[in-house]
């Protein structure tokens, strides 16, 4: 009856009995949120576009890179057809198994560059990437069984479950994955309903400790400085951010360049596949972490509008459907789901134009990659699948 009745919706004829096969695909896309799909296609095609021209001369990366979108469209194809309530039922276990698997890397994890972030199951595997979907998949499955009788000990727990993983990844050490796992954590916290005043005091004290750095740089910065609390690497990208001339052919060189390829470019751009700094080989990191500067010098601040145009298009109807969902559980997801997006774009953009630290952030649908890819595409997967249960709650 459930089919027959949909094929009715869809203006098929009731007297089928057996769907024929396009009818069938029909249903499973009949529910799909049509702007955040025109986001994402907009997105890709903006990809594909400076791939070609970043990347033209980096062997196969357009060609890969066109394969890990359709691989990721896959993915949330799937994802999509998963109910919300069974992507509830698979919290606790998705976490425990991540958070296993950050503990191994840990103490027998692969190291590259001096980083341990790896571990070997047969398949090389990056632990954290799981996290990113699997920690606001169990934070929401939290919220949703304390519904209506939330405790500040509920959030409390809820900051333990969020501080393990990222803990654990801070350790490997891979900031630019902590800030992406805790951004998602947080606004799942945030969504549930965590009041202003447990906000305000660390936004405050965080503001504050801004504010010293930039006054004490000088001696902060200075050689013999230990930080104690971040590493080496970590403490050189702060304070190259705060004077990049510090080392203009080392450490500073990444955003000197990014700053310059952008500013280069002026409103209109310099005109694809015309980028000096890009295809002279300046921009370092050019199809990954710096692509945005290579689109900045070839299409201009116009092409970097139309950018963000697009990105606030997809985070904003992602808002939509955090608001439109029908439980607890579905509305924290969607809202984590926005936030990741928004975190990706934010710090990505922002480190290439030189006001946050370089941590190593693809920008989504832009950047090469194929594991931050699939990611995203769990991500619109998760997002699909909410907007098709609310489809189905109304009807």
């Amino acid at each position: 009856m459930a089919v027959h009745d949909k094929l009715q919706r869809a203006g098929m004829t009731s007297v089928i009995q057996k769907p024929t096969v396009l009818q069938r695909l029909w249903l499973l896309v009949e529910g799909f949120d049509g702007p955040l799909a025109f986001a994402v296609f907009m997105l890709a095609c903006a990809g594909l576009l400076i791939m070609y021209s970043s990347g033209f001369d980096h062997g196969t990366r357009f060609v890969d890179h066109g394969r890990n979108m359709l691989i990721a469209g896959f993915v949330m194809f799937v994802v999509a057809q998963i109910p919300p309530p069974k992507l509830m039922a698979w919290a606790v276990p998705v976490y425990t198994v991540g958070v296993l698997l950050l503990v191994a890397v840990a103490i027998f994890g692969i190291t590259k560059k001096g980083a341990r972030r790896w571990v070997n199951l047969g398949v090389v595997i990056q632990p954290s990437e799981i996290l990113k979907i699997a920690l606001p998949l169990m934070l929401a499955a939290w919220f949703q069984k304390r519904e209506g009788q939330l405790r500040p000990f509920d959030f409390a727990v809820a900051l333990l479950i969020l501080g393990i993983p990222v803990g654990l990844i801070m350790k490997q050490p891979d900031l630019g994955t902590a800030l992406l796992v805790l951004a998602a954590g947080l606004a799942v916290i945030f969504f549930a309903g965590l009041k202003w005043r447990w906000i305000l005091p660390p936004f405050a004290l965080g503001l504050a400790g801004i504010l010293v750095l930039v006054i004490m740089e000088p001696t902060l910065c200075a050689p013999d400085v230990d930080w104690h609390v971040l590493h080496e690497y970590q403490r050189q990208r702060i304070c190259t951010l705060l004077d990049p001339a510090r080392d203009p052919l080392g450490k500073g060189f990444h955003i000197i360049q990014g700053m310059i390829a952008i500013g280069s470019g002026g409103f209109w751009g310099k005109g694809f596949m015309q980028g000096t700094q890009t295809h002279l080989e300046f921009i370092p990191e050019r199809t990954t972490d710096f692509i945005f500067a290579a689109l900045g010098e070839e299409f201009g601040l116009a092409g970097g509008l139309v950018l963000l145009g697009c990105f606030f298009f997809l985070i904003y109807r992602a808002l939509v459907i955090a608001m439109q969902a029908p439980t607890v559980f579905s509305r924290l997801l969607a809202g984590s789901m926005a936030m990741i997006f928004f975190t990706y774009a934010f710090v990505n953009m922002g480190m290439v134009s030189g006001i946050l630290p370089v941590v190593g952030v693809p920008l989504p649908f832009i950047s090469y990659g194929g594991t931050a890819m699939v990611t995203l595409g769990l991500a619109l997967g998760i997002l699909m699948s909410i907007a098709k249960s609310k489809q189905l709650v109304q009807t």
